[in-house]
């Protein structure tokens, strides 16, 4: 601790190493006792926006004989002074070594998060690689929206867990307790793990690949370990655990506000979002619960917003009733409603209202496309119209900013598809003058945002290319180039960040070397922009002889393989082949509310879809 106290005036944002914050839950030590280091693999406030690690945090120190505590990566300045004072990776909570705990658990957001993680274990003074960890104990874990395909980090976690974490994770803690106590080895308990629905454990399944590099088979080595994995998921979120207090911080984070969660997955099927598929069915909470909830919150930390969360939060059945009985309460206080996630064809003057009477925040909302039938070919089933409409009930709101989202390389792009997004950014900002606004000197500035396309794991578009960084960097530049007016503004994603992406999001555990080489050559904080060493990366593939072209842009056979196939969402390969034949054919599906396209998710919560 003197070591820490001395550290902590040499580094920025002291504040992010101290732990102490209002709501942070201190246990006492008994014996017996699981111990959980929650660890997430970016910077405090990067992770202390995470909603998932804050409802987890709660379950886990809901049970008494489970503590859970944060773990964060510590910036360069920090990790220098810790590796010099030979001080390891400690969690905030207790200021206890990671090492001692029980389970040490990763959450996967981002694929460019990996050497993160061989980072943290290696600081912390735990072996990066499974097989060199042979005692029961730390056991590592990890689970979130990247595990869907675990293979690239098959080398490094002993146990991954599919889904929604809320049950899964306290009955792996309890198998813990019970074998630990029983004087189980390491291998006895990875194996009876492998027995709870949603628990994967690579060590127990082989790889095999076919002289072209593609995988020839994937199968269990001993005798009773489950071919197929089933993701877990929470069916009625109405009794699903949530927190009543959230940690406050000693600093600013990304998203320092409530967060409530208002409904779980998605109705619309856009083909290249891997989360409106991972997370289906919607299951929505009810009113007097979200009221409930949001009260609480707003009682034990004194934010003055409430963020409703979800993949699109005005797809709420009951989005416009329940912003009244939040606003009935709300607006007295001063705390203010915001929506982050707004679709352009549900919007309208008497919701915009409700969210600005408080304040008024920014509005945004993603076309994903410059052209209708690159629109139809991604399902965005959203019109030119739709946003015009939608983006002048927002200026005679008296919004003069407008947020656009849109992704450069989509399967079937021409280049008529990237001269779309600056023309219809100019019909945005024609939109505003057509509205004959009160002469003020304001004036209307159009945002656009591009991203490049990554292929992801059950999507209908999980078998298609990404687009060469050359290509990548010419359509950017023909978009650029479009766009003359100083009323829009333009940014992107580096192509680099997109391409690594892609390489992981599709990779297998041929991977695992390269993330190993990358990490020791210095590859760390790869999603950052300032840190990101992208010739150690392609330096590290060529020491390992892999091709990532391989996994990036190279278009998979309808009958390959792929390396996640063994996870089970619960929607059908069957069901994202049909997808993926209509988007050549730039065909629609509509909504899972407007008629059933037979996925087969509901069969989670026990029926067909209504």
């Amino acid at each position: 601790m003197r070591n820490l106290e001395e550290i902590l005036t040499r580094v920025q944002k002291p504040s992010r190493y101290t732990g102490g914050e209002l709501n942070s839950i201190i246990k006492e030590k008994k014996p017996g006792m699981a111990r959980f280091a929650f660890c997430f693999p970016d910077t405090y406030e990067v992770g202390m926006s995470n909603l998932g690690m804050k409802i987890l945090y709660h379950v886990m120190n809901e049970d008494p004989d489970v503590w859970c505590e944060r773990v964060f990566a510590p910036w360069d300045d920090m990790e220098a002074e810790m590796r010099a004072a030979g001080l390891p990776l400690y969690a905030l909570e207790s200021k206890d070594p990671v090492r001692d705990f029980d389970f040490i658990g990763f959450t996967l957001q981002t694929e460019l998060s990996y050497t993160n993680i061989l980072n943290m274990l290696d600081l912390a003074g735990v072996p990066i690689r499974s097989a060199d960890r042979h005692a029961l104990t730390p056991i590592v874990v990890a689970g979130g929206s990247c595990g869907y395909n675990p293979e690239p980090l098959a080398d490094f976690i002993d146990i991954f867990i599919m889904g929604e974490g809320e049950e899964v994770d306290l009955e792996l803690i309890h198998l813990y307790r019970r074998m630990r106590d029983a004087g189980a080895d390491k291998q006895s308990f990875l194996r009876a793990a492998a027995q709870i629905p949603g628990i994967y454990v690579p060590a127990l399944y082989a790889v095999s690949y076919q002289a072209d590099g593609t995988i020839s088979s994937f199968a269990p080595i001993e005798a009773g370990v489950p071919g197929t994995v089933k993701k877990r998921i929470m069916p009625d979120l109405n009794r699903s655990p949530y927190p009543d207090k959230f940690i406050l911080p000693f600093c600013d984070i990304v998203h320092d506000r409530i967060m409530l969660e208002l409904f779980r997955g998605c109705i619309r099927g856009c083909r290249f979002c891997q989360a409106g598929f991972i997370y289906r069915p919607v299951r929505e909470k009810e009113i007097d619960l979200l009221d409930e909830q949001a009260r609480k919150l707003i009682a034990s930390t004194g934010y003055d917003e409430i963020s409703m969360m979800s993949l699109s939060t005005s797809d709420y059945t009951e989005l416009e009733p329940l912003a009244d009985r939040l606003l009935s309460w709300c607006e007295p206080k001063k705390v203010s409603l915001s929506l982050p996630s707004l679709r352009v064809d549900n919007f309208s003057t008497e919701l915009m209202d409700r969210v600005q009477k408080v304040r008024k925040g920014s509005l945004t909302f993603a076309p994903e496309a410059g052209t209708q039938r690159m629109r139809d070919v991604i399902n965005k089933n959203v019109t030119e119209e739709e946003l015009i409409r939608t983006c002048k009930i927002a200026f005679r709101g008296g919004y003069t900013g407008i947020k656009l989202y849109f992704m450069i390389g989509l399967p079937g792009e021409t280049d008529e598809d990237v001269l779309g997004i600056a023309d219809l950014a100019y019909k945005v900002v024609r939109a505003y003058y057509d509205c004959d606004l009160p002469k003020g000197g304001r004036s209307v500035n159009v945002s656009v945002s591009v991203s490049s396309f990554v292929p992801k794991p059950f999507t209908p578009f999980q078998w298609a290319p990404q687009d060469t960084m050359e290509e990548l960097a010419r359509k950017q530049k023909l978009l650029r180039d479009a766009i003359k007016s100083r009323k829009i503004s333009l940014h992107w994603h580096d192509k680099e960040i997109s391409f690594l992406e892609a390489v992981f999001a599709r990779g297998d555990r041929r991977l695992c070397p390269v993330i190993e080489q990358a990490w020791r050559d210095g590859c760390k904080f790869d999603n950052w922009d300032t840190s990101l060493r992208f010739p150690a990366w392609m330096a590290a593939f060529e020491k390992c002889g892999v091709d990532p072209a391989f996994f990036a842009t190279r278009e998979r056979k309808e009958d390959e393989i792929l390396p996640w196939d063994f996870v089970d969402i619960s929607v059908s390969k069957r069901f994202f082949l049909a997808e993926k034949a209509k988007a050549a054919r730039a065909e629609t599906t509509p909504n899972c509310r407007e008629k059933c396209s037979g996925c087969g998710a509901n069969a989670l919560i026990g029926g067909p879809c209504k």
